[in-house]
């Protein structure tokens, strides 16, 4: 059975002052979920589940539905603030969703495969999709997860701060810990995160998640049980967020999961920023005139 792509793209984009997931950056118009899929369908997925906001549905069918007929199977599902377990309390002045994990829940009803989670607006490159899809295809562990890992310099924007799962691993290459930091930048001396009043520094080469991971259909258990709890605690929160990396690092403490991250030397970029838009359109020309991709990417 070949493995699906679940792509997370109902975010907001607030950063980036627009809706980012159907930003042109290629030479015809393309997204860079457009070339995810590109490189989802050749790295060996089956099928694709989109999770959007209701309000842009209509938007991304007409744009997906004719590029991808007969060539992998789609499906969609809905995140919205009020997909919560019952009896939870939130705050009724909160506007936002509940961020990645949450995100991969909408899909529980969609999917019973092992799958992979990307998001919309990270371009993580060919090899990257045909590594993923190979551990899904080989993995029989139901308990064992994966990662795609970067290279923390690599995954910068020059316009301000971006968020990482920044990891620590064992021997084996297997996730010992993930935190998620939010507010990760480099200065003159270096590159820090920055919590409350304080900066701390990380090294260059400290392996980040770009939130590719790899799953399989247990963590909707998991999900399910991580979130209740994080609602119990941080429900009445204006901007809290139940990110992956949490569920993941809570899971490695439990001894539940182990998770391997994958190294693979494919480029990543993405368009935090809308500063960031013109780096991307040049390195997808780069990308094209190599001949990784072809000049018109659906024709």
């Amino acid at each position: 059975m070949k493995p699906t792509l679940i792509i997370l793209a109902a975010g907001m984009g607030s950063r980036y002052g627009g809706l980012k997931q159907l930003d042109e950056v290629g030479p015809n118009g393309e997204a860079i979920i457009d070339y995810s899929l590109y490189d989802a369908i050749r790295g060996g997925f089956g099928k694709v589940v989109f999770v959007i906001r209701t309000d842009f549905a209509e938007d991304f069918k007409a744009r997906f539905e004719p590029k991808l007929k007969d060539r992998i199977k789609v499906d969609y599902v809905y995140q919205s603030l009020d997909k919560i377990p019952a009896g939870s309390v939130l705050n009724p002045e909160r506007e936002k969703p509940w961020g990645t994990a949450h995100a991969t829940m909408m899909a529980e009803s969609a999917v019973n495969e092992p799958m992979a989670v990307i998001n919309a607006d990270d371009f993580y490159g060919n090899k990257a999709y045909r590594v993923m899809a190979d551990f899904l295809c080989s993995s029989t562990d139901e308990n064992e997860y994966s990662m795609v890992g970067y290279n923390l310099s690599n995954t910068l924007s020059e316009f301000g701060t971006v968020s990482r799962g920044v990891c620590n691993t064992d021997n084996e290459g297997n996730l010992t810990t993930i935190v998620e930091r939010t507010k990760i930048k480099r200065d003159e001396d270096g590159v820090f995160y920055y919590e409350n009043d304080d900066r701390f520094k990380l090294e260059e080469s400290t392996p980040v998640s770009m939130n590719f991971w790899g799953l399989k259909p247990n963590v909707f258990k998991y999900l399910n049980e991580g979130f209740s709890e994080f609602l119990s605690e941080h429900g009445k929160e204006l901007k809290s967020e139940y990110f992956i990396p949490l569920l993941i690092n809570d899971n490695i403490i439990n001894g539940t999961i182990r998770t391997k991250v994958l190294k693979c030397d494919s480029p990543w970029f993405g368009v935090t920023y809308r500063e960031d838009k013109p780096f991307v359109q040049q390195r997808i020309k780069e990308l094209i005139e190599s001949g990784e991709y072809p000049q018109h990417l659906w024709s």
